[in-house]
């Protein structure tokens, strides 16, 4: 068995790997055959601003092909090494997986939706030794791992639609949530961050995840809204067919685990004079896995591992609001309120429901951190959504949306652990009088005072 592991973002050194190569030679049963020649430590460059994600899968090909060609080989991922490889499926054998050489993907904490600390920018992260060693992350790569990015998004709804052929390919995410507090010299709240392991949070790890989209209706009858004390008129926002689940994937948190370090880091803790840690028993159980039947049963067995593992603590939830008109163009300029009860008004959430907030400065997209257990009891089990995009008045403009779940069923929508991705999109209004073909005689030689006509396109 070829065993290829892929590290983190802006690692300098193979070293980061630890002792874990080594453990799993020695832990893997001799079915297995794991040859330690054939344990292949990826090297690759990602703290250079020129260089992107895309760059880095594309360099893995030649590498791969180069070191030994087509040959079947398992691959151990750490961080963003998850995002490398699923990029490097996606360019290379989305329509057909089944001449993929990876039989298995192992993914340890990987930033499958990004990382919230990829907000604080190039300076600020040089100094997190969880993430890198004082070394000045790159741009590019920076860039793909921002919460709510374009490319994060792309990859994620690609990778929603792909069918696993029987017996061919077999992903697995192991991540944690220990926060390891003597990595930190300078204080933020993301680095101690509940339901993360102080890099990632579960929420982004998990490849298990939603899609909805919603459209608004401007030919519905429009629905009575309060904002700030005023009365102002919204069209709804439909479901567009219903909640699309990603294929399910084997998922476990592992106790006890942080992003990175010696003493609890999910890969460099492992070390060969000390006990087993739970992430080599449950890597070397994913190694087994041959079949579907018994990939089914590992995700199984892994879901209940983590209903121990989380016994005393909340769940999250991750929304990734994507908004747009339907002429395609992104809406940057807009305010977003969540709804609730009855009356589907922002007072109606339950206290302590939300988190955190970041909203994507490249993308426009805005994601939502939110306390699973607060909002899975959401009043009357009424949850909505208001938009109110701008520009909202002239020739050409946007009118207020508002979703309201009366025909969904939350429990389809909010899962613990998970993100929901949420494709918005408005109608955006364009006054017929915009553009006025006039005979000679008609015509005015000044319309610069033109009001828009109420019609509208």
């Amino acid at each position: 068995m070829k065993l290829v592991f892929v590290h983190g973002w802006s690692v300098t050194s193979t070293e980061t790997y630890g002792e874990l190569p080594e453990v799993l030679k020695r832990e893997a049963p001799q079915e297995l055959n794991i040859e330690i020649e054939n344990i292949y430590l990826g090297e690759y460059i990602s703290f250079h601003d020129e260089v992107t994600l895309e760059d880095i899968a594309r360099a893995f090909e030649r590498a791969r092909k180069e070191k030994f060609g087509d040959e079947k080989f398992v691959c151990i991922t750490h961080s963003t090494g998850g995002p490398v490889v699923r990029l490097w499926i996606d360019l290379f054998f989305v329509n057909s997986l089944e001449a993929s050489p990876i039989s298995h993907l192992i993914m340890l904490a990987p930033a499958n939706h990004g990382s919230s600390l990829a907000i604080l920018g190039k300076g600020k992260l040089s100094r997190i030794k969880a993430w890198v060693q004082g070394m000045e992350p790159g741009d590019g790569v920076l860039q793909w791992l921002q919460l709510g990015s374009n490319e994060q998004w792309q990859l994620n709804l690609s990778w929603l639609n792909y069918e696993f052929n029987e017996n061919t390919f077999f992903p697995f995410v192991l991540s944690g949530e220990k926060i390891d507090n003597h990595f930190y010299d300078f204080l933020n709240s993301y680095l101690v961050e509940k339901g993360s392991d102080g890099v990632v949070r579960l929420t982004g790890a998990n490849l298990n995840y939603q899609t909805i989209k919603l459209i608004q209706d401007c030919s519905a009858t429009e629905m009575d809204a309060i904002v700030d004390g005023t009365s102002i008129k919204a069209f709804p926002l439909l479901l567009d067919e219903h909640i699309k689940n990603s294929k399910e994937c084997a998922f476990e948190v592992i106790q006890n685990a942080s992003h990175a370090g010696d003493t609890y880091g999910i890969m460099a803790s492992v070390k060969k004079k000390r006990k087993v840690k739970p992430v080599v028993s449950s890597i070397l159980e994913a190694l087994h896995v041959n079949t579907t039947q018994e990939y089914i049963s590992i995700t199984s067995s892994m879901r209940e591992k983590t209903k121990i593992a989380q016994v005393k603590k909340h769940k999250y939830i991750m929304f990734v609001f994507h908004i747009k008109d339907n002429y395609g163009n992104n809406i940057h300029d807009y305010d977003m309120l969540m709804l609730a009860g009855n009356t589907y008004e922002p007072g109606k959430l339950p206290k302590g429901f939300f988190v955190d907030k970041q909203k994507n400065n490249v993308s426009g997209n805005l994601v939502y951190y939110l306390d699973y257990e607060k909002i899975k009891d959401i009043k009357d089990s009424k949850f909505g959504i208001r938009i109110i995009a701008r520009p909202d008045e002239g020739f050409t403009h946007y009118v207020a949306g508002e979703f309201r779940s009366d025909s969904l069923n939350l429990e389809n929508l909010f899962k613990g652990n998970q993100t929901v991705m949420v494709d918005i999109i408005l109608e955006r209004r364009i006054a017929e009088n915009t553009f006025v073909l006039d005979t000679f005689e008609d015509a005015k030689s000044d319309f610069k005072k033109r009001k828009p006509s109420k019609e509208k396109l």
